[in-house]
């Protein structure tokens, strides 16, 4: 029998908080860890945040911040990267790009009827068959269906608000100061990077555990 679901929100190169939220959550052998994806950039550290879900055979999911940098690193085209990223790539060590090359983009629980995912689905279409941009980026959806971010069109409602039916979806990506509780949907991006907090939520007993961040590390 599998133990806990744990799921992680957006770390952002937080890894004294997140090792902090580890001590709190103190996982069992039979846990299941899984990270939502941008576990890099913005913060302190990634590589040490990289260390930590290794440590702790964690199911780590692939961010948009992941897909950026692992653009670059296959390419070779840097226009993809934002300030933030270059940091980043050039700290990465071999076994980390092996590391975000194996990401998955979503993990699911089907005994406990949820999917999580970095940054969520279009509502009209099966989520199993959905690509990387799409369920890495997406914040919400204009009036043509399609996924757009909320800076590009602040009127269209957020794909989680489109969601009424199964799989439950548990997402980070979308940073805000509480949790965003939808009948369907979990958002835990609580925005530890930028001084806000790093959440947990576990299954089956449906508990949030929070830690504070130090400090304020990125100003959108």
């Amino acid at each position: 029998m599998n133990g806990r679901l744990i799921a992680v929100g957006d770390i952002h190169g937080c890894h004294v908080e997140l090792a902090e939220l580890l001590g709190k959550i103190a996982p069992a052998p039979d846990d299941r860890l899984v990270f939502l994806g941008d576990l890099v950039n913005r913060g302190p550290d990634s590589c040490k945040v990289i260390d930590l879900a290794r440590q702790h055979g964690a199911i780590c999911l692939l961010g948009n911040h992941e897909l950026r940098l692992l653009k670059c690193h296959r390419t070779g085209d840097h226009r993809v990267l934002k300030g933030q990223d270059i940091d980043t790539f050039v700290r990465l060590r071999p076994s980390d790009w092996e590391f975000l090359a194996a990401m998955p983009l979503t993990y699911e629980d089907a005994a406990l009827g949820v999917v999580c995912v970095h940054g969520g689905f279009l509502p009209n279409q099966d989520w199993r068959t959905q690509p990387a941009e799409v369920v890495t980026r997406i914040q919400v959806v204009d009036d043509r269906g399609r996924p757009a971010k909320r800076s590009d069109e602040p009127d269209a409602p957020l794909w989680a608000d489109l969601w009424h039916r199964p799989p439950f979806v548990i997402y980070g990506h979308l940073p805000r100061p509480q949790v965003v509780q939808r009948p369907w949907s979990l958002g835990i991006d609580t925005a530890c990077v930028m001084g806000g907090y790093l959440t947990a939520f576990v299954l089956p007993e449906k508990r949030l555990i929070q830690v504070k961040a130090r400090q304020r590390y990125f100003r959108s």
